[in-house]
C-alpha cells in the first residue's frame, strides 16, 4: 500500500474507537458534572460518584489510546492545511492529552486531599492517593479541575468546528479520517 491510499490518510480501527468512545464518554461526563452541580445532597454525592468513575474509565482508556498512537502510525496532517492551521491542530491535541490525563487525575488527588477514595461503578473501591488530607488544597485544585473542564469543552467545540470545516469548506477528508466511511481525498 503506498501512502498515498486513503487507507493511509485514516486513522487505524483501533485509532477511531479509542477516539469515538472517549469523546462519548468526555461528553457524557461534562453533562454528568452538570447535573450533579444542580442537584441537592444526597442525590449530588451520587451523581458525582459517577462523574468520578467515568473519569477514572477515561483516563485509562486515554492512557490505552497514548499507547495504541505510539505504536500504529498516525495518518500525516492533510497537505492542503496552512501552516497556521497544521500548528493550531498539533497543539489542539496536545492539549486534549494533558485534559484527558490531567482532568482524572486531578479530580482523584483533590478527592485524596478530602480523604474519600473513588468508587468505580460499585465494583471496586480506587484508594486515595497517599497525599495526606489538606481540604483547602483539595478545594483548590477541585476549582482548577472544574475550570480545565470548561477549557476543555470550548476546546472541543473548536475542534468539531475545524472538523466540520476541513470536510465541507476545504473538503480535504476532515471528519472522515476519523470515520471508517467518506470520502478522504488524495
Amino acid at each position: 500500500m503506498t501512502t498515498n491510499t486513503a487507507a493511509a490518510r485514516r486513522y487505524s480501527t483501533g485509532a477511531m474507537i479509542f477516539h469515538w468512545l472517549i469523546a462519548i464518554l468526555v461528553i457524557v461526563n461534562w453533562r454528568i458534572a452538570e447535573a450533579a452541580e444542580h442537584a441537592e445532597m444526597p442525590a449530588k454525592a451520587e451523581i458525582f460518584a459517577d462523574h468520578k468513575a467515568l473519569g477514572i474509565a477515561i483516563l485509562v482508556l486515554t492512557l490505552g489510546r497514548l499507547m495504541w498512537r505510539w505504536t500504529h502510525p498516525v495518518p500525516p496532517l492533510p497537505s492542503t492545511l496552512k501552516a497556521w492551521e497544521a500548528k493550531l491542530a498539533r497543539f489542539v491535541h496536545i492539549l486534549f492529552y494533558v485534559l484527558l490525563i490531567g482532568l482524572p487525575l486531578g479530580g482523584w488527588l483533590a478527592n485524596s486531599l478530602a480523604g474519600r477514595a473513588v468508587e468505580f461503578f460499585g465494583m471496586f473501591t480506587i484508594p486515595a492517593l497517599p497525599v495526606g488530607s489538606n481540604e483547602e488544597l483539595g478545594k483548590t485544585i477541585f476549582d482548577l479541575h472544574a475550570t480545565g473542564g470548561e477549557i476543555f469543552i470550548y476546546l472541543i467545540g473548536l475542534h468539531i468546528l475545524g472538523a466540520l470545516k476541513h470536510t465541507f469548506f476545504d473538503k480535504n477528508g476532515g471528519i472522515f479520517r476519523m470515520l471508517p466511511f467518506g470520502k478522504v481525498p488524495g
